[in-house]
Parts: C-alpha cells; structure tokens; sequence
C-alpha cells in the first residue's frame, strides 16, 4: 500500500474507487487501525459514488511509531499528507471519537481543503468528555501480555468490545473474536494509545474555533455511548454553526456492521449539503 510523507512520519493508506469525482477521507478513533473502517463499509460508500481514503494515524497500524510526544495538529496534518499523496485538493472527511477530534481540528486548520464534515460519537474538548467508569477502565486497564496468555488477550479486547459496544446492535462473538485476532497480528503497538492520549490533552478546546467554521457539518452520536456520552456530540454540533446533529437508540461506542447504513448515511448527508451549499 502506499504512504504519504509529513516530515519524518509516514501514514500508511488505502483508496477505494479511485475512478470517483469526490472523496471521503475516513479518519480512526484512539489506537485503532485503518481496518475498524471494514472493506465492506468502504466498498458501500463507493457505491454511494465516492472515491474513498481510509489511513493508520501516527502511532498505529502500519504508520510511523514515534518516540516523542505530538499534538492533535501534528494528526491532522498527516491526513492532509495523505490528501496531497492521493492528489485530492478538498475532500469530505469524517472521523470517529478521537478521529472526530482529528477532523474538527482539520476543519479549523484547513478550511479550504474541507467540503464536509462528520463529527462521529466525539466532543469539542475536555469539558464536554464524559465517559463511565466501567467505559474508562477500558482504556486504563492494561491488556494480559498476548504473548504469556494469548487467549486472555482476546477475551480481555472482546470484553472491553462489549463494555463499550452498541447494546442494541451487538457483534457476533467470532466476528469480534477475529478482529481483535486481526489486529494484533497486523500491529501491537500500546504506548501509541498513550502518546494519543496525551495528544488529545494538549489539544484543549475548540469550541471557539469550531464557531468560526462554514463547513455542512453532520454531527452523529449514540445515546448509549458510555465512552464519549452524548454531551459530547450535542456539544460539537452545538459549536459549529449550522451542523445536523443525529443520535441514534441503542448505539454505543463502536462500529458494528448493524450500523453501517447509519453512518453512510450521515457521512452522505454531510456530503450533499455541501453540493447544495456549492
């Protein structure tokens, strides 16, 4: 696969109907992998007649794994990267919980090059992220070590699935057994959630900065999310001027192929605003 270059990092990424006149850039949450974005997700969103970008961020996957800290900008930039490698001048791009971060932060610094935005199960900063406690032990407990107890390390990322998963849209066991599977045979890296994290931190709040926007913006988020709550998507499309805000019933914190058409459809709707808009 290809890797776009910002400075001394690369981003693996990935294209999806490179014969579409516009495109979507897909952008993921803390210390997932481009893959939490399925292939059959990116296949439907081509059908929908757009070209579609999905891409490691720093410190996953097959991207670069620095040793020193950065900031959600620095993110941000290489997804800008990955546009200028790809030969896209402005794209819609959407993003999932720090991914959301990702693309707000995107929005604010890049506006010439953002058509749309969408704004998935994230918040505009510190204030308005509101996890459970059951939902932040899932990123402050560590894993068991796969390589004492693989099994353990499975059923450990299966369980934290469930914690913070869609309760009315639940994975099959095996579906969820294979991508935790999956993803550890593609890239294990834990300290890149931490260096993420702290990222996340630094970026303080936009809000001030999200009221500046113009952009069609679509705001989704589930009503059960027990890692970021719904505060955090009312929040976001409360800042942007103009933005759709969409809570779903029975969805958590996740991506499961129940909710597929959800998304395509919010991420789609933010698109066509901006065809109206143009």
């Amino acid at each position: 696969m290809p890797k776009a270059r910002n400075g001394a990092v690369e981003i693996e990424y990935q294209t999806f109907g490179n014969d579409r006149p516009e495109t979507v850039l897909l952008v993921n949450g803390l210390g997932s992998q481009m893959t939490r974005w399925p292939e059959a997700f990116c296949a439907k969103l081509v059908a929908r007649g757009y070209r579609v970008i999905r891409m490691d961020n720093r410190d996953t996957g097959l991207s670069t794994w620095p040793a020193d800290d950065y900031v959600l900008a620095d993110m941000g930039n290489d997804a800008m990267a990955v546009l200028d490698a790809a030969g896209v001048a402005g794209a819609h791009i959407a993003g999932v919980s720090m991914g959301g971060m990702i693309v707000q932060r995107m929005a604010i610094d890049h506006p010439d090059r953002v058509l749309s935005l969408t704004s998935i199960m994230s918040a505009p900063g510190p204030a308005t992220l509101k996890s459970t406690p059951q939902a932040m032990a899932v990123l402050d407990v560590p894993p068991p070590d796969p390589k004492a107890d693989f099994a353990a390390y499975v059923a450990h990322g299966v369980q934290n699935a469930r914690t913070i998963g869609s309760p009315a849209y639940p994975w099959d066991e095996a579906e969820l057994t294979a991508r935790v599977e999956a993803e550890y045979r593609r890239a294990f890296n834990p300290p890149g959630a931490a260096r993420q994290r702290r990222a996340i931190g630094a970026d303080g709040d936009r809000v001030a900065a999200l009221k500046q926007l113009d952009v069609p913006t679509v705001v989704l988020h589930g009503a059960d999310d027990p890692l970021v709550q719904p505060l955090g998507g009312e929040a976001t499309a409360a800042a942007i001027p103009g933005a759709e805000l969409r809570i779903i019933p029975g969805m958590g914190h996740d991506l499961p192929p129940a909710l597929h058409d959800i998304f395509l459809d919010a991420i789609c709707a933010a698109a066509a605003r901006a065809k109206t808009a143009a």
